[in-house]
């Protein structure tokens, strides 16, 4: 609880990682690892020595920093690891991360309002609106994670064993957690008018700097702190799903993570429509103006529109036995703005303008790889128009610029078409899985941002370094660089990981088979 909650995070998720390797090289998975030591099999305790547990003080000793619930002196000292089971250690470990990593986090919460925007300096230089659009209602968030610490703390002081903590997150969640959905989708904005404020005003650039480099910083950016509540909604998740790992299966606990992780799942996925919408509506926007039609003008801008994948390709001109030519004449450029329901193919013209010659609706595109046809029609596809602008099909053979560009537009373009590797909602047994090591920052739509531990199921993977994966935690998909993560080599560890999605994910699946059950009715 020394740490704050941007050291917590990374030590926490490096631990992770390595606790992954150590089981990745094990060969079974089960054997116990550093972070989950359980103790010797000793004689259990009479039920009188521990009648009246000691309580846990630990959230109001701000010098502590225990790691592990096992490694308290007073759970040390009731002998009550000797009764325990080690899988309910384990589970107990889980839960008390949740409540020690909230405490770091409103630790962190606190040093940006206090030590950042309170600041009487900082105050004097910023406009009311433009300290609004920095810190948006970070105080609102902040009580909100006192409240909600608060409640920990004394569910953890009840009893020395922990007896749930998915009832309480489930609370906050539904009666309070919608301050988070507020401040994350204002990110946008607020990175933003944080770059702009940098750049114009040399006096707010100076000020943060001298307060970055307080020792209360531990050397962290301004930054670091604005994005807390993101990264802490998201991390909150996956603890409930760790504890849903560890609960006994139908269990009343079992219930509870189900009911948080749920419920959680809905803030979080609001968070990321908040941040997407603001920027999407920007975006079509401003391809909307660089758009020239030659043939029937499409309406481009629509709240339920949103761009996929956008970029160059060569267009082989002639019919396909003119390959004798020379590559120069072979090919002309054309370009591609795919959005999640359209496919529009222009050609590029002076001044950033594109000048629309097809279009196609997205569900009518088929795409065709061509293969062992020589060096002038490497990374070549076909991408067939079932019905194109002028209401007939239309074929176009296409030339990436590298194998992984050729198959991040074949799987942008088609997304139902099967890839190398099944997919997690495929329940195939055994599936190529990826564990993240550096965390990544998606640079196009179709990539997938990557935070430390993150475990991706591997869909296909080209000759020149990039995974198209899918996320355990959350199915999302996307390209990223293989030199991000790990092959897990071990069959035993994947299938337990999948064992273990399924399972978070089994309330999910029973509401789809509902659904599925009313539509065919």
């Amino acid at each position: 609880l020394g740490l704050l909650y941007q050291e917590y995070r990374d030590k926490s998720t490096r631990q992770e990682i390595e606790t992954r390797r150590l089981q990745d090289s094990q060969a079974d998975p089960e054997e116990s690892s550093p972070s989950e030591e359980t103790p010797s099999e000793a004689e259990p305790t009479s039920t009188n020595e521990s009648k009246a547990p000691p309580q846990i003080s630990l959230l109001r000793n701000s010098n502590s920093r225990f790691n592990l619930w096992q490694d308290l002196p007073e759970i040390r000292s009731s002998g009550v690891l000797s009764i325990l089971q080690p899988d309910e250690i384990k589970l107990q470990e889980a839960m008390f991360e949740l409540v020690t990593s909230e405490a770091s986090y409103y630790k962190s919460l606190n040093l940006l309002v206090s030590h950042f925007m309170e600041n009487e300096r900082l105050k004097k230089i910023l406009h009311q609106s433009e300290a609004h659009i920095l810190f948006s209602n970070v105080l609102d968030v902040m009580a909100v994670s006192e409240r909600f610490l608060l409640d920990l703390e004394q569910r953890v002081e009840e009893n020395i064993v922990i007896s749930d903590v998915c009832d309480i997150v489930y609370q906050h969640t539904v009666n309070h957690f919608s301050v988070y959905i507020t401040y994350v989708s204002n990110q946008t904005y607020q990175e933003r008018a944080y770059k702009q404020l940098l750049q114009d005003k040399p006096a707010f650039r100076e000020v943060i700097s001298q307060l970055e480099l307080d020792p209360k910083c531990k050397g962290l950016s301004f930054s670091s702190f604005l994005i807390l509540p993101f990264q802490r909604i998201t991390r909150l998740k996956l603890l409930v799903q760790n504890i849903l790992k560890k609960v006994e299966e139908k269990s009343d606990r079992e219930t509870t993570a189900l009911d948080a992780h749920k419920e959680l799942e809905t803030v979080v996925k609001a968070c990321n429509e908040g941040v997407r919408k603001m920027s999407r509506t920007e975006q079509m926007i401003s391809i909307q103006k660089k758009l020239e039609f030659k043939i029937k003008s499409v309406p481009i801008i629509s709240h339920s529109r949103w761009l996929l994948k956008q970029g160059e390709l060569q267009q082989m001109n002639g019919p396909k036995t003119s390959r004798t030519l020379r590559t120069k004449k072979l090919f002309r450029e054309i370009y591609l703005f795919l959005f999640n329901d359209l496919l529009v193919i222009c050609r590029q013209m002076p001044g950033d303008k594109y000048q629309v010659f097809d279009s196609a609706p997205r569900g009518l595109l088929r795409v065709e790889e061509l293969e062992d046809q020589g060096q002038s029609l490497a990374n070549v596809f076909i991408l067939r128009l079932l019905e194109n602008a002028d209401d007939r099909e239309a074929s176009y053979m296409l030339k990436a610029s590298s194998q992984s560009e050729m198959k991040r537009w074949m799987i942008s373009l088609a997304p139902n078409r099967r890839t190398k590797f099944v997919s997690f909602t495929s329940r195939l047994v055994d599936c190529p899985q990826i564990q993240c090591v550096h965390p990544y920052v998606a640079q196009q739509p179709d990539e997938l941002s990557l935070e430390l531990a993150d475990v991706l199921n591997i869909l296909d993977k080209t000759d020149d370094g990039w995974i198209f994966g899918e996320r355990l935690h959350d199915q999302e998909r996307g390209w990223f660089p293989s030199s991000m993560g790990e092959e897990i080599l071990n069959p035993k560890i994947r299938a337990q990981n999948l064992k273990e999605c399924f399972r978070v994910h089994k309330s999910d699946d029973s509401q789809r088979r509902k659904l599925g059950s009313r539509n065919r009715q």
